[in-house]
Order: structure tokens, then C-alpha cells, then sequence
């Protein structure tokens, strides 16, 4: 008997959606290791080159014009992708999709991108018969994620469920089961051997994340935080940001013992266990890795549309607040000096209070798609 095949597709518009897919992977493949996965960026397998080219072209849309950004994603909240936009899609960007999927022969399709979700509810309409369920990677529900052919959305909350709900989806087609996140975001690390190895001192600690969308490029607001460095320490996640990289290393105000300049790392979620407070993007997937680590949050100029949906979420619920100017910073940063137990007290609170979210939800979702898939073969 062969294992069952769960294909999981995203796009690289940010690395949320994709980060999305590939802890589904490893989470289905703990959960039930008879199940089989597959990640694929459909439009960057289909067409590498192009697809460096839009995304290029995205990043820097939504880092240079966000407001033109917020415009669009605004015009077209209630929208779906329309049959002309899909057809598009289909024949400029996915015109190979179907021969994909006939090779891989899925007994599912999981799609954390609204792109490819719309280009494989297509093809259902043209015959597939593979179901589809839709990840929805953020705390509210644009237009582009509904289409009438998505067999099971999975969502972060039960608000987002109302809005597809309002958008005429099924009640028993929306299950929540929160945004997953990796396996090794499951599971608390002991703090003082994580400090030990990481070469941390025993004084509060922050971790500063958003290499990709124009955080770690404000010159001005990390100067900011360096000023409190004799007292706070500060590691600065930079990703595969290289040029700043280089250009932070140079920088005199970020050569010292409590400064350090992190590249890409695998081990995110260590990180967030031996720090105090983090400072990010609200993006859904950063925000739900926070959310499971129960570190309290501080948030750096949303990108207009998803990303202040994300913000207002996690405001409303008491899990983190937006940085209206340097004296959010100053307010907090003093506090870990000040009433640093009061701090570690805040965020045992955060780990009891966020019991409901369970990380593995999304994919026991998922495994029950395929016992249902099995039960009427």
C-alpha cells in the first residue's frame, strides 16, 4: 500500500506562505508518517526566471510604495480572483501545472498562496479530481483565497472563518485550526543552556526580526536601539539580507559584546526562547511563531492590508503592540530593566493564555482529509 501524497503549494511573495507550506511538510511527516509530501513555489518551478522578475518586482513595490500597495489590496478585499485573472495566470504563468500534478498523482493539494490555490480550483473545474484545501497564512481573509472549488480552508481564527462565512463559503468547508508553524516551534528549550551556548549574559535580551521588508534598512531606528546596549542586549536577525550584513558590521554603533548581527538561521525558534521581547514585520507567519513561543511583541510599521490586519489582532488580544515612535521602544526597554520579573511573569501568562493554539492542528486537519479520502475508496 503506498503512501498517501499530500502536494503543498505556495509562491514567494514574502516567505511566510512558503515557510507555511514546508511546516506542514515536516508536521504531516511527524503526525503520520505514512503520508508522503511535497513542497513546490509552482510558479518558480514552472518558470524560474520570470518568476525572479515578479517577485523582484513585488518586494519592491511593497517596500518602496506601500500605500500604492494598501490601494490595491483595498480595491480588491471583497474580490475574487475573477476567470479572466485565472485564466491569465494560467496561461502566462502555470500553463504546466496540470502535467505537474499528473506526474505527482497527489491524493491531496494544500495551497498556502492564493495564486496557485485559484490556478488548481481551474483546473478542478476542468476536471481534476484531487481535494483542495487553502491555507490561509494571515489573521484576516482577502477576496483572492475564496473560490467556490476549495474543498477545506483552514484558518488562523474564528474571525476569519466569519469573513469567509459572510462570503458565502460553507460552515463545515472552514476549519480553525491556526496558521502552522514548524515542528521545532512546538517545544520550549531551556533558557540557561540556550544562553550558555548562544554566549548570552544574564541581562534581558531582544531579538530584532525583518530582513526581507525594510526593518533592519531604517538606519535611524536600529541607531535607536543601540543606544541602550550596555544594558540591553540585542540580536538583530538580518536573514539573507547580506548588504546590510556588511553594512551594520561596519557600523561602529554595532561593534559590541551586546550586539549581535545574525544571518540566516534555522534555529528561529531558539532564539525566541532565550529572548525577552521581539521586534518584527507582523507578518502572519513571524506573528504565529511568536504566538507559540508566547514572547511578547512589538511591531514595526505594518505594510498596509494583511499586515495591519495581522497588528490589530494581535493588539486586540493583549500579544504585542505597534511601535508608534521612539518612546514605544524607550517604554519597553525600560521596563525589562527595571521590572525584568514582571516581564518574565507577562509572558508565562502568554504561554497559558495561548493553550487553545495547538501548532499541529492544521496538519491533524489534513491527515483527517486523507482518512476521509481513504474511507470512500
Amino acid at each position: 500500500m503506498r503512501k498517501k501524497r499530500v502536494l503543498l503549494l505556495s509562491e514567494g511573495f514574502g516567505a511566510g506562505h512558503t515557510q507555511a507550506a514546508h511546516a506542514l511538510s515536516e508536521s504531516l511527516r511527524i503526525i503520520s508518517p505514512e503520508v508522503q509530501t511535497r513542497v513546490l513555489e509552482l510558479g518558480s518551478f514552472l518558470h524560474p526566471t520570470l518568476a525572479r522578475w515578479i517577485f523582484t518586482a513585488y518586494r519592491k513595490t511593497v517596500s518602496n510604495q506601500p500605500k500604492l500597495y494598501g490601494i490595491v489590496y483595498r480595491s480588491q478585499y471583497k474580490k475574487s480572483i475573477n476567470r479572466f485573472a485565472r485564466l491569465a495566470l494560467h496561461r502566462i504563468f502555470y500553463a504546466q501545472a496540470a502535467e505537474v500534478i499528473r506526474q505527482l498523482r497527489p491524493d491531496t493539494i494544500v495551497c498556502t498562496h492564493p495564486f496557485p490555490s485559484a490556478v488548481i480550483s481551474r483546473l478542478k473545474r476542468s476536471g481534476l479530481n484531487v481535494p483542495l484545501c487553502t491555507v490561509i497564512t494571515d489573521y484576516d481573509a482577502h477576496g483572492a483565497w475564496v473560490s467556490p472549488e476549495v474543498n477545506t480552508y483552514l484558518v488562523s481564527t474564528a474571525d476569519v472563518k466569519e469573513k469567509l462565512l459572510d462570503r458565502g463559503v460553507p460552515s463545515d468547508a472552514v476549519k480553525v485550526t491556526g496558521i502552522p508553524v514548524h515542528p521545532n516551534f512546538w517545544q520550549a528549550h531551556n533558557r540557561e543552556e540556550l544562553r550558555a551556548r548562544f554566549g548570552l549574559k544574564p541581562i534581558p535580551a531582544v531579538l530584532v526580526m525583518g530582513g526581507g521588508f525594510g526593518l533592519v534598512d531604517d538606519e535611524s531606528f536600529l541607531g535607536h536601539l543601540t543606544r541602550w546596549r550596555e544594558k540591553i542586549q540585542l540580536t538583530i536577525c538580518l536573514g539573507h539580507n547580506d548588504k546590510a550584513m556588511l553594512e551594520l558590521a561596519e557600523d561602529e554603533r554595532f561593534r559590541h559584546p551586546h550586539i549581535r548581527l545574525l544571518g540566516f538561521t534555522k534555529e528561529i525558534d531558539k532564539w525566541m526562547d532565550v529572548s525577552d521581547l521581539l521586534i518584527t514585520k507582523p507578518g502572519g507567519m513571524t506573528c504565529t511563531e511568536g504566538l507559540a513561543k508566547g514572547i511578547p511583541m512589538l511591531f514595526y510599521k505594518p505594510i498596509p492590508g494583511q499586515e495591519e490586519e495581522n497588528l490589530q489582532y494581535f493588539a486586540q488580544h493583549g500579544l504585542g503592540e505597534q511601535i508608534k515612535s521612539a518612546e514605544t521602544i524607550d517604554h519597553w526597554f525600560q521596563l525589562l530593566i527595571d521590572h525584568y520579573p514582571d516581564v518574565l511573569q507577562r509572558r508565562e501568562e502568554l504561554s497559558r493564555g495561548i493553550a487553545p493554539y495547538n501548532p499541529a492542528h492544521c496538519s491533524q486537519a489534513i491527515v483527517e482529509v486523507l482518512q476521509q479520502i481513504g474511507a470512500k475508496a
